[in-house]
C-alpha cells in the first residue's frame, strides 16, 4: 500500500476525502429515513474506504462472520471537550494517583486490549465487535497517521486503561476504550477531553450513546444535524497530534490548564 498520509493534510478539503475509495456511499438520510442507522453493507476496510465514510459521516461495525455494515445512527452521541467536566470522585483520584497518560505510544496494545472480552456483560469468550479485519484497518490508519491512541500507565509502567479512534481535522472520532484498573478509562477520557481541546478539536463523536458515555456527560445531536456540521469539522485547523509531540503527562496535571505539552 503506498504512503496515505498526504490525505492527513490541512489543506485536504472534505470533497477531496468523500471522493477517495472505490465505493459511492449513499446519503444517510436518503436510504434511511427512518433513522435505523444502516446506511450500507459490503466494500472493504481499506484506509482511502474508512476515511472517505467517515468523512461522510459513516463507520463500519459488524462482526467478524457477517458482512462489512456502514452506520449513521440517529441520534448521534457526541461530546465537546470544552463542556467536559470531571466528577469530583475522579478529580479526587486523579490528584492521588502516580499513573501516567501518553499518546500514540501503544496503539497496538490499545486496540488489542478493546478487542478482549469485558465485564460489561458479554460471554466469557466472546470478543468485542474489533475482530482481527478491524485491528488490522485501524492499525493500518494508525501508521498512516489517522487513528490515535491514548494510554494510561499506573507508576510500575503497566498498561491499565486507554482508548483509541481516528481524528479527521478538527473532529475526533472515538472508537473504544478499556480499562484494567477502577476509572482508568475514565482517565484515558478525560485525557483526551484535554488533548482535543488544546489542539482545538471542536467535537469529539461517540457514535452511539450508552450509559458509560452518558455518565461522562456525552450528548446526542439528531444524526442531520451532525451531518451538516462535518464538512466545517473535518476542514477544522487542529494541531497535528505526532507521536513525539508530547511528554507522559501525570494525571494528577489533568486540572491543569495545559496538561499536554505539544509541538505546533
Amino acid at each position: 500500500m503506498g504512503n496515505f498520509s498526504q490525505y492527513n493534510d490541512k489543506n485536504i478539503t472534505p470533497e477531496t476525502l468523500k471522493s477517495l475509495g472505490r465505493y459511492d456511499f449513499p446519503h444517510p438520510i436518503s436510504v434511511d429515513p427512518d433513522g435505523i442507522g444502516i446506511v450500507a453493507v459490503g466494500g472493504d476496510l481499506e484506509p482511502e474506504t474508512l476515511i472517505s465514510a467517515y468523512a461522510q459521516g459513516l463507520f463500519p461495525w459488524f462482526n467478524a462472520d457477517e458482512p462489512i455494515a456502514w452506520w449513521c445512527p440517529e441520534p448521534r452521541c457526541v461530546m465537546v471537550p470544552t463542556d467536559y467536566q470531571p466528577s469530583k470522585s475522579l478529580r479526587k483520584q486523579a490528584i492521588r494517583e502516580r499513573w501516567q497518560l501518553t499518546l500514540n505510544q501503544a496503539f497496538d496494545d490499545v486496540i488489542h486490549a478493546c478487542s478482549l472480552p469485558r465485564s460489561d456483560g458479554l460471554p466469557e469468550g466472546e470478543h468485542t465487535w474489533i475482530h482481527d479485519e478491524m485491528i488490522e484497518a485501524y492499525t493500518e490508519l494508525h501508521a498512516q497517521g489517522f487513528a490515535h491512541s491514548i494510554e494510561v500507565w499506573d507508576d510500575k509502567g503497566r498498561l491499565i486503561g486507554g482508548l483509541y479512534g481516528l481524528k479527521i481535522g478538527s473532529i475526533y472520532f472515538g472508537e473504544s476504550m478499556f480499562h484494567r484498573a477502577s476509572n482508568a478509562s475514565k482517565l484515558a477520557f478525560w485525557g483526551l477531553m484535554r488533548l482535543c481541546e488544546q489542539s482545538h478539536v471542536a467535537l469529539v463523536d461517540c457514535q452511539l450513546p450508552n450509559d458509560h458515555l452518558m455518565s461522562l456527560d456525552a450528548t446526542t445531536l439528531p444524526r442531520v444535524e451532525f451531518l451538516t456540521r462535518l464538512d466545517s469539522l473535518i476542514a477544522g485547523d487542529a494541531i497535528t497530534w505526532q507521536s513525539d509531540s508530547h511528554k507522559p503527562v501525570p494525571v494528577s496535571l489533568l486540572g491543569n490548564v495545559e496538561p499536554w505539552q505539544l509541538k505546533l
